[in-house]
């Protein structure tokens, strides 16, 4: 049985995530544009933010495995770019950094 929970744009599934007949989670964004949530194959956030043209663009936040924001920052073309924040498992911040092309170039004190 598929299930779905997002929104619909006439009557199609436009953003959101689902269930397939195996039980796996999946995610769907039509065209590839605007907000969404990202959930691994159990159904555990992974990411929330913009997309653009099916990749990560503009701001997010990237979860670890237990739900709590690892990441808060910037992406461009799907990577890492820009000011982010580090944080703890507490979710307090570890340390701010410069990021390009989704490598780590510069800490910010």
């Amino acid at each position: 049985m598929l299930l779905f929970k997002g929104e619909y744009n006439q009557d199609k599934k436009w953003n959101g995530f689902g269930k397939d007949e195996h039980g796996n989670y999946f995610n769907y964004l039509k065209d590839g544009n605007g907000f969404i949530k990202e959930y691994d194959g159990k159904g555990y956030i992974k990411f929330e933010g913009e997309y653009l043209n099916g990749k990560r663009n503009g701001k997010g936040k990237e979860y670890d495995a237990n739900g709590y924001i690892k990441f808060e920052g910037e992406y461009l073309n799907g990577k890492r770019n820009g000011i982010g924040k580090e944080l703890s498992f507490y979710g307090d911040i570890e340390f701010k950094a410069e990021y390009l092309n989704g490598k780590l170039i510069k800490i910010i004190n």
